[in-house]
């Protein structure tokens, strides 16, 4: 085979499988769904006279039980929930106790889905009447400052495409002996 057409058969071999594992890609996109907050108590955007024992968020699937994170943040900036989440099926849950000024409380959610991905949002309510609970520490204060944003996609996908480039490569000159001599 000459070079020239070594070289044809490698690039159409390259364009084929990046045609492939593009196709891949977006046949994956409606599997990919993954499960979305669905209600809260106290509702999303609502507004409350008396601040409710405990907060929590109702998801459209279940939830895996393994490191939730549910907080309160109060207008004040301080941590208004006590204790641990916790996960019952399809809702995380955390005490909050008596809430504190009167203003716009954010709950803050990251949940694992039952299909294994990380799940993130806020949700808020208002609170009219100022309490006489005792607030927590700002958020992060006691943490070690992870930004919980993890390894972005783009390095998996490049990752991917070299690897993929890589045995592509191999299979098709790596096997081969060139001296048949």
């Amino acid at each position: 085979m000459t070079p020239r057409g070594s070289a044809r058969r490698l690039l159409t071999a390259l364009l084929t499988g990046f045609a492939l594992f593009g196709v891949g890609l977006a046949a994956a996109g409606p599997a990919a769904a993954h499960s979305a907050a669905v209600s809260s108590v106290p509702e999303n955007g609502s507004t409350v006279d008396t601040g409710p024992v405990r907060v929590s968020v109702t998801f459209n699937e279940e939830l895996q039980p393994n490191f939730p994170s549910l907080t309160v943040v109060g207008p004040d900036g301080n941590l208004w929930s006590k204790g641990q989440p916790a996960v019952d099926g399809r809702t995380v849950s955390v005490e909050t106790g008596a809430l504190g000024p009167a203003g716009v409380y954010t709950i803050a959610f990251r949940v694992t889905s039952a299909d294994g991905h990380p799940v993130s949002g806020t949700r808020t309510f208002t609170l009219s009447t100022p309490g006489n609970g005792t607030p927590g520490p700002k958020p992060g204060a006691a943490e070690d400052g992870d930004s919980g944003g993890g390894v972005p996609l783009w390095v998996f996908i490049l990752g991917g495409a070299v690897l993929f480039g890589g045995g592509l490569v191999f299979a098709l000159y790596g096997g081969r002996s060139r001296d048949k001599g």
